[in-house]
């Protein structure tokens, strides 16, 4: 059996803890992933894994090849990418992950776009509202909006875009309009618990935030869901302006208190730290920097 897949699925395993998880990521099967490694050890003639019922482990061999392994994976194939790569284009696999509304209303067609100029990739867009481990999940690029909290995680800063405040009409001429922040705790909100679970919105800027107490009539973990409560009258919301602009330049929404200081949020770009970005994942980092620049506030 070829070295290099041996060495694959013992890298995935002790990254991931487990063979069912190792075999998900490398696309075989759960007994196939165990067969690798154990060929490994039998090359080796020293065990690289402690298996329990459970979870494996890694055993003093199996640290120190776990040290060196994943970098002279990623330098084979940078230097295979780069002939191929050459001649044929980007191909193989990328795994992203996206936060669910902006996943579905930018990454997915932007991705759209970049695998139709290179036919021969294949991307596996994971959306999620929870920041995934990369390394135990196999992930190998992120789209992040807000504070970065990984320092371990290299980053590329892509847009910026700006914060509404925001309701109907036909909820605004029965419930009134508010002119001050304070006069929210008056009225029915709409809380994307994204933004946090207490009853507070963060006003001001990023040097001189503030934070406004609210009264949430309904709370939901969606800004497209709160974009359509909303709509609907329901109250009050307070979101990113990627989701509530178009509404609010139709005159479906109504942008509250249009001289108050928000903050903005910051669209980055995360990936593992290593000795060589991958092209194809260079390549796409630069193109969403290109495609998602015009959302920049």
């Amino acid at each position: 059996m070829d070295l290099t897949d041996q060495l694959r699925a013992f890298v995935a395993t002790a990254q991931t803890g487990s063979f069912t998880a190792a075999a998900e990521r490398m696309g075989i099967s759960n007994r196939l992933s165990s067969k690798y490694v154990a060929e490994l050890e039998a090359r080796l003639g020293t065990r690289l894994l402690q298996r329990t019922t459970r979870r494996v482990g890694l055993t003093p061999a199996g640290e120190r090849l776990l040290a060196q392994a994943p970098d002279w994976l990623d330098g084979l194939d940078a230097m295979l990418g780069d002939v191929t790569e050459q001649t044929r284009g980007y191909s193989g696999l990328l795994r992203i992950s996206a936060p669910v509304t902006f996943g579905e209303s930018h990454i997915a067609a932007m991705l759209a776009r970049f695998v139709q100029a290179h036919p021969a990739l294949e991307i596996d867009l994971r959306l999620s509202d929870s920041h995934v481990d990369l390394a135990s999940e196999g992930i190998d690029l992120a789209f992040r909006i807000g504070r970065l909290q990984d320092s371990a995680l290299k980053s590329r800063r892509l847009a910026r875009f700006g914060m509404k405040i925001a309701a109907s009409p036909a909820y605004l001429a029965r419930a009134g309009v508010p002119s001050r922040p304070e006069e929210l705790t008056d009225h029915a909100c709409i809380h994307d618990t994204n933004h946090g679970q207490r009853a507070l919105w963060t006003i001001g800027t990023a040097e001189a935030p503030r934070e406004i107490r609210i009264r949430p009539a309904l709370r939901v973990n969606s800004a497209r869901a709160a974009r359509e409560l909303a709509l609907a009258g329901h109250g009050i919301t307070f979101g990113p302006d990627f989701v509530l602009g178009p509404d609010i330049a139709a005159g479906r929404l109504q942008a509250l208190m249009p001289g108050l200081a928000l903050p903005e949020r910051t669209l980055h770009a995360v990936y593992l730290d290593g000795p060589a970005l991958p092209r194809k994942l260079r390549a796409l980092i630069e193109f969403a920097a290109q495609d998602l620049r015009g959302l920049s506030a």
